[in-house]
């Protein structure tokens, strides 16, 4: 899989958030992606691995969370 500039996360239960890649990169080495607010942050592998980052205290990070790439509107 190769890294795409939008992703859709999926959290299921049709709740989906459209991110887009920000020029930093998590822990993993990876691309972060960012939702408009910045509220909603991912590291995101080429192999399509989510990892959720939290963007202040006290959040609660869901652990599945798939990833669709996606072409911007």
């Amino acid at each position: 899989m190769r890294i795409h500039d939008h992703y859709e996360l999926d959290f299921g239960q049709e709740d989906v958030v459209l991110v887009h890649r920000t020029e930093r990169s998590g822990a993993g080495g990876h691309p972060v992606y960012s939702d408009d607010t910045g509220i909603v942050l991912a590291e995101i592998s080429d192999r399509g691995e989510v990892r959720m980052l939290a963007s202040s205290g006290h959040q609660d990070l869901p652990v599945r969370v798939r990833a669709r790439p996606v072409q911007p509107h």
